[in-house]
């Protein structure tokens, strides 16, 4: 079978077997303290977490992921082994409180052994069994099906089934949270298939993890407690690469004589050819088992094997929307990207070699995840830029590897190395390679310590996340505020008062108030209950759907249960509206102007602005962003009805957009205006485009590399800015006594009088300051075999003047030492300057200027060539 039947038998395996074959996430997760999706269950979270109900309690797919950078980064071992990978994809199966580990354990062995032929005596199974103070207990019921499958299949439990303490059979999401027992099944791959599983988990490349089985039973909580859930989960993973290597190097279990490797398959055979034709080497298949002693087809190998993987990780990752950076995820993504671009220079491999090798990719995964066809262009053009901007960092790295190793003597200092892979992008295994062919090691221990500073550092920055089952002692607040003309006087009930940090909040069975969600602000209005009236000045929502409403006042105390009266302010809601609107038409006209690539990377929206944020391959001209605002201005005259709707998100409308980053249910909200925009959104929207009235864009800027951020106002926001500036040209045309079509040449004229002005202002200074010379030097009257020494106070000028000044007076008495002092408003500057011959004689211009500036307490210093200074001019006595 080769990768594409692989893919799809697993598929329909489970299909057959009641399962919903869903869609992989996005790379981009949902999960704060994510960089990328890097299991099949991150989309899966909430489930486990109890937040969101899943509408199929049996489902499977193929899962996009990345593993490079955080816990779990295999960016290291690529290339060097043949079974790491940072992109690969995880073929898994799950159970949402529907079947266990009877059912789990017994498909995964009919998958294996009966649908793909995997020889039995050559699998392994690992189960839980904890050492003192691990949590739990030994894993009896998942034994208890492996015991039964061996025994059936005539093979000897004791030999085949192996087991594990927490650090390999025992899974946890976090600190806190879901967790339980898993069982991992592994495969002997050495020639004779006797190892009799002493290789399992002993990290040799004969015998490999195939599939990981997580029970799910249990909630850690914060005390460190293991608590039972009310439902258990199955969450299994499968490794695709792994499987379809297995079956292509073992030519389907009939050849063992040789290591197994992911690299050998269909899925990388394209890649390999295209950099074979680029660069004229071969790709052998060697390992080697040292990082720094490789032969050259080992070194060629590896170098072949990391620029292939690395390739669909870039491939991948921007056709998700994650563009290389400076920071977070774009910032691994860069240096990725830059391993494989300097294993491409010791290649030879011509430049622009990664975008097309890119090609070579969508070609063959382009029919699985159309959304690689859909954005070629973005990632053909992102990696070309990216490439080409890194091809001057690789020659100075080069030079600065020169450079430290002329002073290294045998040893390269780890921070050192850090430098070459944190600044100039050079991975260790590279400087390595580099300095053993010079005949110098690299201290690996002092590198990993620059490395651990720089990791603690980020870990200081990240954002992290306390995961608990929800608790649903209150329930979820309705909202049932998205008709504007419903959203006053509102009858509730009060279910809860909370204190928290000198905050109050209000939690109501209903509310007309929208929380804070998706760049949008919460609402303002106020509450009443009984005789008291309560402002909200803001509203959040908690992971339980409980709204909070803060109020202004305190509250000395409440009685759940009571009536309240609850009114949104109108005024602050609609301006709100038109705000989130135009970024939604904004959206669609950016992306009309400068292409689809372009996609929304943040938002914010009140009452009195907007914000969007959008990735670019290059900076919008004036002229672009011009024709972005007339087309926003043109949507909005012409009078466009929104339509919204919620719907099962398989049946999302074809060309709407969802926003990556942003958490979607199982029912969504399609918010479209004419034929023209159409997003997944759960914001308030105006009812036609009308409403938003006029728009103006008021500043652009960049926030990131390859970010950009516009900042925008709308309606009344709109008209006052335009108010404002009428005045402005109301005013200015008085002054220049001309009509407002006029004032741009008139302003032009006066600005460039004004230039002309100050040009023969400067030439008149010019010959002052010359005349000035002459007649100092004139003055001066050295005496018969003495030294030049011209010490002069002159009036009023600045410190480069009085620069200018000296230099030409020294110029023109040839040899010698000129002394200037000059004050300006309270300021004295100094200024000293010694020809050579006065260099020789003992003058030396640092000196006389720092004494003369220590004596009125100033500063200043230079060489002995020349030197200036400050100081307060002092008072003059009465």
């Amino acid at each position: 079978m080769n990768s594409n039947e692989v893919r799809q038998s697993f598929l329909d395996f489970f299909s057959r077997h009641g399962h919903k074959i869903v869609k992989s996430a996005s790379l981009l997760p949902d999960t704060p303290n994510l960089l990328f999706t890097n299991a099949g269950m991150n989309q899966f979270v909430p489930f486990f977490l109890g937040q969101t109900q899943p509408t199929c309690p049996q489902v499977a797919d193929t899962q996009k992921c990345i593993r490079a950078g955080g816990k779990h980064n295999d960016l290291d071992d690529v290339g060097f082994d043949t079974y790491h990978h940072t992109f690969f994809e995880m073929l898994g199966n799950w159970s949402f409180g529907d079947y266990f580990k009877r059912e789990a354990i017994e498909m995964a062995w009919e998958l294996l052994t009966k649908v793909w032929n995997f020889p039995k005596n050559r699998l392994y199974a690992t189960i839980y069994s904890p050492k003192p103070n691990e949590p739990s207990s030994f894993d009896q019921e998942s034994y208890a099906v492996w015991e039964e499958i061996f025994l059936k299949e005539n093979m000897d439990p004791k030999v085949h089934i192996v087991e594990g303490s927490k650090a390999d059979n025992f899974w946890m999401m976090g600190d806190t949270g879901p967790c339980g027992p898993c069982s991992e099944i592994h495969m002997d791959l050495t020639p004779k298939g006797d190892s009799n599983g002493g290789l399992v988990n002993a990290g040799s490349p004969w015998c490999i993890e195939l599939w990981n089985l997580v029970f799910i039973q249990f909630n850690a909580t914060v005390n460190g407690t293991f608590e039972n859930l009310k439902d258990k989960h199955v969450d299994t993973g499968i490794g695709f690469e792994r499987v379809v290597g297995i079956l292509a190097k073992t030519k389907n279990f009939s050849d063992f004589s040789q290591l197994p490797s992911n690299y050998d398959s269909d899925l990388f055979a394209d890649i390999f050819t295209a950099t074979e034709k680029m660069c004229g080497q071969k790709y052998h298949g060697t390992i080697s088992t040292s990082r720094t002693n490789m032969s050259s087809d080992e070194r060629v190998d590896f170098w072949f094997r990391a620029i292939a993987d690395h390739v669909r990780t870039l491939t991948f990752a921007i056709g998700d929307g994650i563009f290389p950076s400076n920071e977070g995820r774009g910032y691994v993504l860069r240096r990725i990207l830059r391993r494989a671009v300097m294993f491409g220079k010791l290649l030879k491999l011509p430049h622009g070699f990664f975008s097309k090798l890119s090609s070579v990719v969508i070609d063959k995964m382009g029919a699985i995840f159309g959304e690689l066809v859909e954005q070629k262009s973005t990632i053909e053009t992102v990696l070309k830029n990216e490439e080409q901007s890194f091809s001057k960092t690789i020659d100075r790295g080069i030079t600065i590897f020169h450079e430290i190793c002329e002073k290294s003597g045998n040893v390269i200092a780890g921070n050192y190395a850090f430098l070459l892979y944190d600044t100039y992008g050079f991975p260790l295994d590279l400087t390595q390679l580099m300095a053993a062919e010079r005949g110098i090691s690299v201290d690996i221990d002092g590198f990993k310590c620059a490395m651990e500073k720089q990791r603690m550092l980020a870990r200081s920055a990240q954002k992290k996340s306390v995961i608990e089952v929800a608790n649903n002692a209150v329930p979820q607040t309705e909202f049932v505020g998205y008709d504007i003309g419903s959203i006053e006087n509102i009858q509730a009930v009060t279910l809860d008062v909370i204190g928290r940090a000198g905050k109050t909040f209000l939690i109501f069975d209903k509310t007309p108030f929208y929380a804070e969600c998706g760049g949008q602000v919460g609402d303002r209005g106020t509450v009443q209950i009984g005789p008291h009236i309560f402002h909200v000045v803001d509203v959040q929502k908690d992971k339980n759907g409980c709204y909070l409403h803060e109020i202004r006042e305190q509250i000395d105390s409440l009685s759940p249960h009571q009536g309240a009266i609850l009114s949104v302010d109108k005024s602050f809601r609609r301006n709100v509206s038109r705000n989130h609107s135009v970024t939604h038409i904004l959206h669609f006209a950016l992306r009309q102007v400068l292409g689809n690539h372009i996609k929304q990377a943040g938002s914010h929206v009140d009452d009195r602005r907007l914000r969007f944020d959008f990735n670019v391959l290059a900076v919008p001209t004036e002229q672009e962003l011009e024709k972005v605002e007339k087309l926003v201005e043109e949507k909005i005259l012409d009078c466009e009805n929104s339509k919204i709707f919620e719907t099962h998100k398989d049946h999302i409308p074809p060309g709407c957009i969802a926003n990556f980053g942003e958490k979607y249910g199982e029912i969504v909200r399609v918010v479209e205006f004419g034929d023209f925009s159409q997003e997944l959104c759960g914001g308030c929207h105006v009812n036609n485009t009308s409403e938003v009235a006029c728009f103006k864009i008021i500043s652009t800027s960049a926030i990131a590399a390859g970010i950009r951020r516009i900042e925008a106002v709308t309606g009344q926001a709109a008209l006052d800015l335009f108010r404002t500036h009428g005045a402005i040209v109301g005013q200015q045309c008085k002054l220049f006594t001309c009509q407002p079509s006029e004032l741009l040449d008139k302003v032009d004229s006066f600005v460039n009088r004004c230039k002309e002005l100050e040009k023969s202002a400067k030439v008149a200074r010019q010959m002052f300051l010359q005349n000035m010379a002459l007649e100092v030097v004139r003055a001066s009257s050295p005496s018969e075999g003495k030294m030049i020494h011209i010490e002069k106070e002159v009036d009023d000028l600045q410190p480069d003047e009085l620069r200018t000044l000296a230099l030409d007076i020294l110029h023109r008495i040839e040899e010698g030492v000129v002394t200037l002092t000059s004050c300006t408003q309270g300021k004295c500057s100094v200024v000293a300057c010694c020809s050579e011959a006065a260099i020789v004689a003992g003058f030396n211009a640092n000196d006389i200027v720092k004494k003369l500036t220590l004596k009125y307490k100033g500063s200043g210093g230079g060489r002995a060539a020349f030197a200036m200074g400050g100081y307060n001019k002092p008072q003059e006595n009465p």
